[in-house]
């Protein structure tokens, strides 16, 4: 039996272990943490540093859990105002994006990221920063739980969400959910992902 529920601070460590092993291939993640340097420790640190300054701090960040506990998979969410004091925040996390990026390679990893935060909507919404689920539980229904338990709500409160995918099997399960195609993304080397658009399910 799976369990979604919400993360503590506490949870963010072992969360970023999670992330990381599940994006270690991907190809946007890829062209922000080039090379194979200490890269699953630099990873880590990434996606400790962006759940703290964004999805902890302005939405949720969802961990599904088995039956004994273990995590099997982490789904991180910006709030809909998540803009909001994310300079701040965001600077109180540079020492984990130092190590992570180097302070050389800060610039073109931030280049990078505006140019995926450009294409997003302009309304409010939720955005699906980051989902992934451990290697040991891939095939298990874990991603599909932790995008049902916040499709849901935002269904509920009649909210969008939106995401960008850098691979087609992923899309295919996020048009499963609702989400719709709007256009490629171009300028990231070696990946052209798709940003996708999930309006409330009618009731």
């Amino acid at each position: 039996m799976i369990t979604v529920t919400p993360a503590r601070a506490t949870d963010l460590a072992p969360a970023s272990v999670i992330l990381a092993e599940a994006f270690a291939h991907d190809p946007v993640m890829s062209a922000i943490v080039p090379g194979s340097h200490r890269r699953h420790e630099r990873l880590t640190e990434l996606f400790h540093g962006l759940l703290a300054s964004g999805p902890y701090a302005t939405g949720t960040v969802d961990l599904a859990r088995d039956a004994d506990g273990t995590l099997l998979g982490v789904a991180a969410w910006e709030g809909p105002h998540a803009e909001r004091g994310a300079f701040g925040r965001q600077t109180g996390e540079l020492p984990r994006f130092a190590r992570a990026l180097g302070w050389l390679g800060m610039p073109r990893a931030l280049a990078l990221l505006s140019r995926l935060a450009r294409h997003r909507p302009r309304a409010p919404h939720w955005y699906l920063a980051e989902i992934g689920v451990s290697a040991a539980a891939r095939g298990k229904g874990v991603g599909k739980a932790l995008l049902a338990a916040q499709l849901d709500t935002l269904d509920t409160t009649r909210q969008t969400a939106y995401l960008e995918s850098s691979t087609p099997d992923n899309r295919r399960l996020y048009r499963r959910f609702g989400f719709e195609e709007l256009s490629p993304i171009d300028g990231v080397p070696g990946a052209t992902p798709v940003a996708m658009l999930r309006l409330p399910a009618a009731r």
